[in-house]
């Protein structure tokens, strides 16, 4: 496998090759706006699936969409005092799927956190998206809306919901909006870097391991479009078998591309990288990384693929549980600042 063979420092200085788009924060601020001005249809009940305990309570959290979207998430919420406020994670999957099962999801209670954890609409969850049919689409998210107008692309719709769920989260009375966290691996990672770069004043930091939707030309270039970005092969095959629109293509995901959110980035962010990993290079990985400006840590694990990564998990408790984020990532490893370019964890 190529990574094997990659120099660690040529990965320390790797560049995004996807574009920045010179409007890219007027768009984005653009279509926060238009979740802004929308107006909020929303609810929270107790869960269809599972019954609360003592210590914890489950909720479906439901609402409408900016574009008529019916969006569902698993809302956790452990038992606390009269009047006291939690944490809060929120959560998202990988691509295509869901979030994960209650059970699953239950470990943030423990560390005295509620948790949101969104379906994506369309991708196997109870979140629809706005079309008309009642329906998953189940894949090729990355590359629906391509041929129409960049704000209709599926992630930029995807993100103004994630703003309309952030707004909710500010009306919930009992979630201290002081500590409100991200957690995402694979597409929940990408998605957590937007979230993140979108919504600067309300995460508090972030938890991103291996993120797809991460520089998507030096994929192409790679030839590792495959897998998780196989919609970028087979829209080429289909739609540009010439390679006459190649730049075009890339010009438009890059709206959407979380190296490019990842410059807006603010709240300290913990990042994890399998060296083998198959589905999203480390090459673009890293090119993600080097883009953040806030105070971070990149932990590095030689021999994982894209695949579960324990000691990285284990890394998010201690994160989330300091009060001081900065501080939480210095503590992780006292001989390397939070400033540190990487950490190899073998």
């Amino acid at each position: 496998m190529h990574q094997e063979t990659l120099e660690l420092a040529e990965l320390k200085a790797a560049h995004a090759l996807t574009p920045y788009p010179s409007d890219f924060e007027a768009f984005w601020k653009a279509r926060m706006g238009e979740a802004d001005n929308a107006s909020l249809s929303w609810q929270i009940v107790p869960s269809t699936e599972v019954t609360s305990s003592a210590s914890a309570h489950f909720f479906d959290l439901t609402f409408v969409g900016i574009d008529g979207a019916e969006v569902y998430a698993k809302y956790l919420r452990p038992e606390t005092t009269s009047g006291a406020k939690t944490p809060l994670v929120l959560q998202f999957h990988g691509y295509p799927g869901s979030s994960r099962s209650w059970f699953e999801q239950s470990s943030f209670l423990g560390l005295g956190c509620s948790l949101i954890a969104l379906d994506n609409p369309g991708q196997g969850g109870r979140s629809l998206d706005g079309s008309s049919y009642k329906s998953t689409t189940v894949s090729g998210h990355l590359v629906l809306g391509l041929d129409g107008p960049a704000e209709d692309l599926y992630y930029v719709h995807l993100y103004q919901n994630i703003r309309l769920l952030c707004r909710i989260v500010r009306q919930l009375e009992d979630i201290d909006t002081s500590r409100i966290f991200v957690n995402g691996a694979s597409q929940g990672g990408g998605i957590g870097l937007a979230t993140c770069a979108l919504n600067q004043d309300l995460i508090n930091r972030a938890s991103i391991l291996y993120p797809f939707l991460t520089d998507f030309r030096c994929v192409w270039e790679l030839n590792a479009d495959e897998v998780a970005y196989e919609g970028i092969r087979y829209y080429s095959r289909w739609f540009d078998a010439d390679g006459s629109r190649v730049d075009e293509v890339f010009a438009k995901l890059a709206y959407i591309d979380s190296v490019n959110f990842a410059r807006l980035v603010t709240c300290p962010v913990l990042f994890g990288t399998g060296l083998d990993d198959p589905v999203v290079p480390p090459e673009a990985q890293f090119a993600a990384y080097n883009a953040l400006t806030c105070p971070k840590r990149h932990l590095i694990y030689p021999g994982y693929a894209h695949e579960e990564i324990g000691d990285f998990d284990d890394k998010i408790i201690d994160f989330f549980c300091l009060e001081n984020g900065v501080q939480a990532l210095e503590n992780l490893d006292s001989s390397f600042p939070a400033q540190a370019e990487c950490e190899v964890r073998a």
